[in-house]
């Protein structure tokens, strides 16, 4: 929905500069005619006309509207018209072509309009001789370089987006198995520990032997649920990156403050009374927040995001939304890796978990996690 509604959004700025284009056209090329004492002919309106509004579909079909404005600007000038702002046209399709196209086939385009444009110098109403070459090959030169160097610009920030992404997944999983040797070196020393009393207590007391017997359950359950979440994630070689803290939602505030600093703004609110969650329910709603957010830096393009966090009696609920472009539709259950280990987070502690377009616009991750203990 949010993609469609961008295409639409950029079919109304290209007609609207068509319109501007035409107005222009229409109102300019005669003035222009007077001042360079070559009235403009009846001919010349035409194919104004088509160079402007053939730059109302300039982003869907960018070679074909070069085409079109370079035979209408060529055979305008052929025919002896006054130099005017059928030119605006034509220097807003080449750049076009320099700005959405490989540099192999914009340069071609380019190539070939620039000699189509200079045979207006040699032959026609109107001849300007060799020394028009250079003013007339500016005309294509200048606003391809600009097209170009735009496309550039756009390249290497999606390019760096997608590399600060993977940087952000890679030092995610390498916590991933930090958490795991964490989990399991914390509880098997605190279950050994328990064991080891349960074991010196049974034949003397065992009464104090079924109280320890009773943490070593309570410990290897807590765990066992911590470490069946965090395995979900685990998905390749982990890389190398900086040590921190366990994390959770404490650590919401840094998450932002660094995704901040990739230019993607996120907003956090609260409903509810927020209290101390379960270690395996305060991890997996961080790992819900923190691979939404991921996705919105790798897919959703220039977006904003916010993450609410909700209270309830027994439950907590976490939804994340942004304003991108979205993601295509998948079937389910087959979305993706990092949507399936949410999913996989979540479910695993007994939740519920859902993903897709958001009603206005943009991509919406929800779940609900129980926070009450199951005996």
């Amino acid at each position: 929905m949010a993609r469609e509604s961008g295409d639409r959004g950029r079919w109304l700025l290209d007609g609207l500069l068509a319109l501007v284009l035409l107005a222009i056209g229409l109102v300019g090329t005669a003035p222009a005619g007077l001042n360079q004492g070559v009235p403009a002919g009846p001919g010349a309106y035409p194919l104004v006309v088509v160079a402007a509004l053939v730059v109302a579909v300039r982003r869907r079909w960018p070679a074909a509207t070069l085409a079109v404005a370079a035979a209408a600007t060529t055979g305008y000038l052929v025919l002896g018209q006054p130099y005017g702002p059928i030119l605006l046209s034509f220097l807003v399709a080449v750049y076009t072509v320099a700005a959405h196209r490989p540099v192999r086939v914009a340069a071609t385009a380019g190539a070939v309009v620039l000699a189509a444009l200079l045979v207006q110098v040699f032959v026609g109403v109107r001849p300007l001789g060799p020394v028009a070459l250079m003013p007339v090959a500016a005309w294509v030169v200048v606003p391809f370089a600009v097209g170009a160097a735009v496309r550039l610009s756009r390249e290497g920030a999606a390019r760096g987006r997608a590399d600060e992404a993977r940087r952000l997944a890679d030092a995610e999983r390498l916590r991933v198995a930090r958490e795991v040797h964490d989990v399991v070196g914390h509880g098997l020393a605190a279950i050994h520990l328990q064991a080891e009393i349960a074991l010196h207590l049974l034949a003397r007391r065992p009464e104090q032997a079924e109280t320890a017997l009773t943490a070593i359950s309570r410990t290897s359950k807590a765990a066992l649920d911590e470490l069946r979440v965090t395995l979900t994630v685990v998905r390749r070689e982990e890389a190398v990156g900086g040590r921190g803290p366990t994390p959770g939602l404490a650590q919401l505030t840094q998450l932002r403050e660094r995704l901040a600093g990739t230019g993607v703004s996120v907003a956090v609110a609260t409903t509810g009374t927020p209290r101390l969650l379960p270690v395996a329910v305060d991890l997996a709603v961080y790992r819900v927040a923190q691979e939404a957010l991921t996705n919105v830096l790798r897919h959703a393009g220039p977006a904003t995001a916010e993450v609410r966090i909700g209270y309830a009696e027994d439950e907590v609920t976490v939804e994340v939304t942004d304003t991108g472009r979205g993601r295509p539709a998948v079937p389910e259950p087959s979305t993706g890796f990092g949507l399936a280990g949410m999913r996989e987070r979540v479910t695993a502690l007994g939740g519920t978990f859902s993903a897709g377009p958001a009603a206005s616009g943009g991509f919406r991750v929800y779940a609900t996690l129980p926070t009450r203990e199951v005996a």
